[in-house]
């Protein structure tokens, strides 16, 4: 069986979503290395020596990795949520108000049919999150 794991592209913001992921979703970041630091300076596109090249934050034994595109190539996320489902609705509305701060909130955190709590948004970084706690079923 293969493993799934996300990979996120940042247009510069890299370091500093990986390290706020770290901090509200307490996972522990792995690795960040910088395209100036590859063992290949071929790998280094001119203007991107401070950017992130790769990014990985272990969360719950579950990869999120990142990083951010080479200077002047933008980087566009769509057609995907990242979900994060808690046992608890509580904890699922702390960490939501967390990754809304400062970014846009497109479901308030609600009951459903599903959960005690769901809620949709997309942080300040440009990252969309389901958020969900107390599961049915």
């Amino acid at each position: 069986m293969p493993i799934l794991d996300s990979y996120l592209f940042f247009d510069g913001t890299c370091a500093e979503a990986m390290r706020f992921y770290e901090r509200t979703l307490g996972g522990k970041l792995e690795m960040m290395m910088t395209y100036g630091e590859s063992p290949d300076p071929q790998q280094c596109p001119p203007g991107s020596k401070d950017r992130i090249m790769h990014a990985n934050l272990i969360v719950d034994g579950r990869n999120l990795m990142a990083s951010d595109t080479p200077a002047g190539q933008a980087a566009a996320m769509g057609g995907f949520s990242l979900s994060l489902a808690y046992q608890g609705a509580d904890e699922a509305r702390r960490i939501f108000d967390q990754l809304a701060e400062g970014g846009k909130v497109t479901m308030p955190v609600t009951k459903t049919f599903w959960a005690e709590a769901f809620g949709m948004l997309t942080d300040r970084f440009g990252t969309p999150w389901m958020v969900m706690g107390g599961v049915s079923g």
